[in-house]
């Protein structure tokens, strides 16, 4: 179906133009939501949008539709816009090109999965739940099957294929007068979730949480678990996008040389990533996928870009041109980041520090210098190289610039949380605000 839009499309938009390119996409999508253990939502959707571009005497137009009956309208329209747009000669489309298929994006188990499939995995973490003596606050699964197709004026055909499945649980142990709350998920391209193991080690963590001690201000190691991670390195992605790099709206912008994160790590942007999320055999925009250096054994290497920004750069776009949909024209976005240590520290190396689960208000980190102070949420002190008492309240403040160039990786499992594949990370010396 796709092809046939797709033909439908270039037939059209060349009628008024030589240059275009054509974006569909597809996805059909399964959710349910549950609020306690009450199932309150529960859809089957299937999207879908034509996307078509022309650059007419160093204009962009651009026009989208969601009706396949009005793809003719659309094709004038991306014209007609391009007449009203300025002039950039950076504007073009991708190069026809060769692409390899990445594995493990695409399971065709998601055909069979069912609403009622959906169900019998939350109603076993709920079981689970109940069994570990906690309450649901919240659940959900959901599973998406998505199918894109860019075609050009410069003889590029790219089609890819993925599925996704996820599932989320959030609980709540009590103790006395004492709640304590925990939550976790999981997200991976195929269907190989595992329900009990989020259940129960959720659980451990709220109940675990309970009876929190206070904590002195001090300055000492700091072990951010996965979502901790995530909050907090977001704000580092700021300064790698070609487009911020450009407009001076980066720290990192006259560094490329320089050593700006421990010398132990090494950082690199990849959609070819064999089962990553946000692998594909190219970008949004046709160019092929492939593993960018962003820091080599501490030293920056490169920022990422797409063909407009690479253009302006005077580079090459390094597969990094990215939608939020068919209705969106491309802007620079990471894949999968990959923080790779080349060795592990071993939590029993610590002395005295803290271990972070999570963090509240990380977006309120500043994305340009990198500083932040953020609430601690579910964090634990650590003596000895073991996780002792729970704390009670706390924050962290640091600038992530600085804490990368004094961080290690700690032994424990790699893991994908949104865009970053990364193991539990450890800043050696962060302000800890206790009461």
């Amino acid at each position: 179906m796709l092809y046939e839009l797709s033909k439908k499309a270039v037939n059209e938009v060349s009628k008024y133009c030589d240059t275009y390119e054509v974006f569909i996409e597809q996805s059909k999508e399964l959710e349910l939501n549950a609020e306690k253990t009450e199932l309150n939502f529960a859809k089957e959707e299937i999207n879908l949008g034509i996307g078509i571009g022309v650059i007419k005497d160093s204009k962009l137009g651009y026009a989208y539709t969601s009706n396949i009956n009005e793809i003719e309208k659309t094709a004038k329209q991306a014209y007609l816009n391009s007449k009203i747009n300025e002039k950039d000669e950076y504007f073009e489309f991708a190069t026809a090109s060769k692409f390899k298929k990445v594995k493990n994006t695409y399971d065709k188990r998601i055909d069979d999965v069912s609403l009622d499939d959906g169900r019998d995995y939350l109603n076993l973490m709920f079981d689970i739940v109940k069994e570990e003596n906690c309450n649901v606050i919240s659940g959900q699964f959901s599973t998406d099957i998505g199918e894109r197709l860019i075609v050009n004026s410069n003889g590029l055909e790219a089609y890819d294929k993925s599925t996704c499945f996820g599932g989320y649980i959030a609980v709540n142990a009590k103790e006395g007068n004492e709640l304590s709350n925990a939550y976790d998920g999981e997200s991976k391209c195929l269907y190989d979730l595992n329900p009990e193991k989020i259940a129960k080690d959720t659980c451990k963590l709220a109940k675990d949480s309970l009876g929190g001690k206070n904590i002195e201000t001090d300055d000492m190691p700091v072990i951010l678990n996965y979502h901790a991670g995530v909050g907090l390195l977001d704000n580092f992605l700021n300064g790698i996008h070609g487009d911020n790099v450009l407009r001076g709206r980066s720290i990192l912008k006259d560094k490329i040389g320089e050593n700006i994160t421990s010398k132990n790590l090494s950082i690199y942007d990849d959609n070819s990533y064999e089962g990553g999320l946000a692998s594909a055999s190219c970008d949004s925009e046709g160019t092929p996928s492939q593993k960018t250096k962003i820091v080599e054994d501490g030293i920056l290497k490169g920022f990422i870009y797409n063909i407009y920004n690479a253009n302006k750069a005077e580079c090459k776009s390094t597969s990094n041109g990215f939608r939020g949909s068919y209705a969106g024209i491309p802007g620079v976005s990471t894949s999968n980041v990959i923080f790779d240590f080349k060795d592990m520290k071993d939590i029993s190396e610590i002395k005295k520090g803290i271990i972070v689960n999570s963090v509240l208000g990380a977006h309120t980190a500043n994305p340009i210098s990198g500083d932040f102070s953020v609430e601690v949420s579910n964090g634990f002190l650590i003596e000895n190289g073991e996780i002792k008492s729970p704390i009670k309240k706390a924050m962290i403040s640091g600038n992530i610039y600085e804490g990368l160039k004094n961080c290690n990786g700690i032994k424990s499992e790699i893991k994908q949380y949104g865009t970053f594949i990364i193991p539990q990370i450890i800043i050696e010396n962060l302000r800890v605000i206790g009461n």
